[in-house]
């Protein structure tokens, strides 16, 4: 069940723990600013979703799902080739090619950008009749195309201020200026008793302004670091072969998760017209939450266990990676409390009676996601050791399953199966990855130390589960007993979590002592 070479968390010697306290650290500032902003871009749903007409909010939640599959393809996976590639050459010292790297991804982005922007204007007419009789959805995503590439943007300068250390910098960025422009737009939107349109304008004039924004902010950092004295414009290479054949296989990573947003999207506007597309997708970003810990760890994760990989240092990454996944497993399980176990009262709560038929559909994608996220960062690992035959095979296996049981469950079950068809590919794909991180990397399976979380977890949230369908309590008491199970989780799992070493200045404050002391 469980490695027994590998030492107990306490027992890891000093040196051990440097990354993996840097990474967690450096982490829990993102996710303090990850939190405030989904807190508002959460709430912004929330109002687009009570303020459109279900019909509305379809068209526009159909058009935004293309967006994700263009963004994905604008980047043509070089977004998570940048983390893993700059950090090496800057460690290597080898400029030339990192900043080839840099400049290979933001053309990238820009040329196909534009050349998807074309495609969508030119062939509206095409998409009304194959994809969606919805005349609003295709207008609406002839101007919210747009996003793809300037999202796409963001991402690339958000890595390149990961890789350097700057996570103050991403703070304010994306976690404060971002969420406080989208918040602005619906606002006006709902003052001024806007339309869908309204809103898709005003999101593409924010995102421009971001991405302004956030070349100011990287130019000044590189220059900061000194990064432009090792500029030489005619000795730049571009490593094309290494980057491409790491990143278009890996492509198919991104691939699986576009899949699972657009074509759950895509056939229920086929089938079930905007009104399913609405069903399934205003519930759908209440359950993507439970990866909130999991994209937030991981920003600094893959340039740290770059430079652990390049330092061939295995029993750090090991160590950062399990330390690492408990964090995410114990930090998320609030999340998963109120979108799981508290699914149906919470549905209610936020988009009214006429959502409350989703509140399944929540459950079964909260499940999805939670486990996708719970074991921690095993993809963004594989593809740091290079196992990119093994991720290929996992991600198209994973992506025809999911398309098969959409075909097979949609059309008969609508948006519930949807859900089904999406919580069984995350199950299925995440149990692959884990195999392969064992068997590839090394990385132990478990230790009592682990698993013993998991457990906690476990039981914790199928007790709330089960109060929940017995006693059909008030909200007020389920959202009680919910945060009472948090608290057991988190005082259960305290020294597994080794508050004391990666937060040393909490141990002064006396409660946090009596709480966290071993």
């Amino acid at each position: 069940m469980y490695s027994t070479t590998t030492p107990p968390i306490a027992a890891v010697p000093e040196a051990k723990h440097t990354s993996a306290t840097r990474q967690i650290r450096g982490s829990s500032l993102l996710l303090v600013g990850r939190l405030l902003s989904t807190a508002i871009n959460f709430g912004v749903q929330v109002l687009i979703v009570r303020y459109l007409a279900k019909t509305d909010y379809g068209a526009y939640a159909y058009a935004l799902s293309i967006v994700t599959l263009g963004e994905t393809i604008a980047t043509l996976g070089l977004d998570r080739a940048i983390t893993r590639f700059v950090p090496i050459y800057h460690e290597q010292g080898d400029y030339n090619r990192m900043f080839g790297t840099i400049l290979m991804m933001a053309g990238t982005i820009l040329f196909l950008g534009l050349v998807m922007i074309g495609l969508v204007l030119g062939l509206q007419g095409w998409i009304a009749q194959a994809l969606i009789d919805d005349r609003n959805a295709v207008a609406l995503l002839a101007i919210m195309i747009a996003l793809s590439p300037l999202h796409s943007l963001n991402e690339l300068f958000m890595s390149l201020l990961a890789i350097f250390g700057k996570p103050r910098a991403i703070f304010f960025r994306k976690y404060m200026l971002a969420p406080g422009l989208k918040l602005a737009v619906v606002l006006l939107l709902i003052l001024g008793h806007g339309d869908a349109f309204f809103l898709a304008g005003g999101q593409v004039a924010a995102a421009i302004l971001g991405v302004g924004v956030y070349v100011a902010i990287v130019v000044r950092v590189l220059r900061d670091e000194g990064v432009f004295g090792h500029l030489n414009l005619p000795a730049i290479k571009v490593p094309w072969r290494e980057v491409l054949a790491f990143t278009i296989p890996l492509l198919t990573s991104d691939l699986v998760y576009t899949l699972m947003n657009t074509s759950d999207a895509m056939l229920l506007g086929r089938f079930e017209g905007t009104a399913g597309v609405a069903a399934f997708r205003a519930v759908q970003p209440a359950a993507k939450l439970n990866q909130l810990v999991l994209s937030s760890f991981g920003l600094l994760f893959t340039p740290l266990a770059a430079r652990l990989f390049a330092r061939h240092d295995r029993d750090g990454i090991n160590n950062m990676y399990w330390q690492t996944a408990i964090w995410i497993a114990v930090v998320s399980f609030p999340i998963f409390a109120l979108t799981f176990s508290l699914a149906k009262p919470l549905t209610v709560l936020l988009y009214g009676t006429r959502y409350e038929q989703s509140a399944t559909i929540l459950a079964l994608l909260s499940f999805g996601y939670y486990f996708n996220a719970a074991l921690g960062q095993n993809g963004l690992t594989l593809k740091v050791y290079g196992k990119v035959r093994y991720v290929v095979v996992v991600n198209l296996l994973a992506a025809v399953v999911n398309v098969g049981i959409n075909l097979l469950l949609i059309p008969r079950y609508g948006a519930l199966g949807a859900a089904v068809g999406t919580c069984g590919t995350l199950i299925a794909f995440n149990i692959l990855k884990q195999a392969g991180l064992r068997l590839g990397t090394g990385i132990s399976l478990f230790h009592w130390h682990y698993l013993r979380v998991y457990l906690v977890i476990t039981l914790c949230a199928l007790g709330l589960l089960a109060l929940e369908g017995l006693g059909s309590p008030s909200a007020t008491l389920s959202f009680a007993l919910a945060g009472v199970a948090c608290l057991l989780v988190v005082g259960l799992n305290r020294k597994a979590l080794n508050v004391g070493k990666t937060f040393p200045e909490l141990m002064r404050f006396s409660l946090a002592k009596r709480f966290f002391g071993e």
